[in-house]
């Protein structure tokens, strides 16, 4: 199967990249955004008709972690909306017949019922700090739908739980809370600091998977998910931010004081994904929360620069 990723050299793209690239029955095409612009309709759909793909992932997005959501709003929502909208409608007149679609376990409401069903999406408000990048998410889930219900494509669509590695975003603005925690207690056993200052109270639960597994996980779907529900991805086990923050801590070395400043917002109190859908298929994760931050840790020493 010849893959286009969208957004190949992202995070959860540049990990498609490489389980393609292990998988002897699969090759892949990208470009980068100097070679495509995903908010121009027709350059994306004249690079499929001119490249052929035989499916598509849609891993093209604008993320960022709470500041960010907060800071950019418009941005959030229009960006990841234009992206999904001319990506969807390109691959339909391209006619190319497997897509799939990446969202965020952001989509289901705030308050869900534990662990997360699939269909609970809408079944309440969203959490506010991260709402215009969930809605986005939301209309392409529904727009992979209609198109399948309209159209007959077999297009799916895949919802992660919070997704963390190699090339992962470290910025202390527009970061996530793993690469973000990695960043700040390196640096603060660099500069012999003896108190890092997180947000909130630590108290809320995440579950955490390595991009390496769902990249895995987003082509077994491609071979074996054919419905028009979204399925869960996620490892099965929750951590709270306090405790995932001490492991942090442990694997980069840092042994000093954390201080958590409760007057910043902690977000979703609980969110950890129901796979049992996919796990039904017949996949599941298998990697340890601590390699997998291992691996992250040994990348960004190697790689990152302020």
């Amino acid at each position: 199967m010849r893959i286009y990723v969208a957004g190949h050299k992202g995070l959860v793209g540049s990990a498609l990249v490489r389980a393609i690239d292990a998988h002897p029955g699969h090759t892949w095409i990208g470009a980068s955004r100097s070679e495509l612009n995903l908010f121009d309709k027709e350059a994306t759909l004249e690079f499929l008709k001119s490249n052929s793909p035989d499916a598509v992932i849609i891993a093209a997005a604008k993320v960022g972690g709470i500041m960010a959501n907060a800071t950019y709003p418009v941005e959030f929502l229009t960006e990841n909306l234009r992206i999904e909208l001319n990506l969807l409608e390109a691959c339909h007149e391209a006619g190319i017949e497997r897509v799939l679609f990446l969202g965020s376990s952001c989509i289901y409401p705030k308050f869900s019922s534990q662990p997360i069903k699939e269909e609970y999406l809408l079944s309440g408000a969203l959490e506010s700090t991260n709402e215009p990048y969930a809605l986005a998410k939301i209309v392409g889930i529904k727009l992979v739908n209609a198109y399948r219900s309209e159209y007959g494509h077999d297009w799916v669509s895949a919802m992660p739980c919070n997704i963390f590695g190699i090339g992962d975003n470290f910025s202390l603005d527009t970061g996530h809370v793993l690469p973000v925690l990695i960043r700040r207690f390196h640096e603060a056993l660099e500069e012999s600091s003896n108190v890092v200052v997180l947000w909130g109270s630590g108290a809320p639960l995440r579950e955490f998977l390595h991009a390496d597994e769902l990249a895995d996980a987003c082509l077994y779907m491609l071979e074996n998910h054919h419905s028009d529900l979204h399925l869960n991805v996620g490892s099965g086990n929750e951590i709270s931010i306090r405790d995932l923050a001490y492991l942090v801590a442990d694997v980069v070395g840092y042994h000093g004081e954390i201080f958590w400043d409760h007057t910043k917002p902690d977000g979703t109190p609980r969110k950890v994904l129901d796979s049992t859908k996919l796990k039904s298929l017949g996949w599941e994760s298998k990697a340890s929360l601590r390699d997998g931050i291992e691996a992250t840790y040994q990348w960004f020493k190697e790689n990152y620069s302020k």
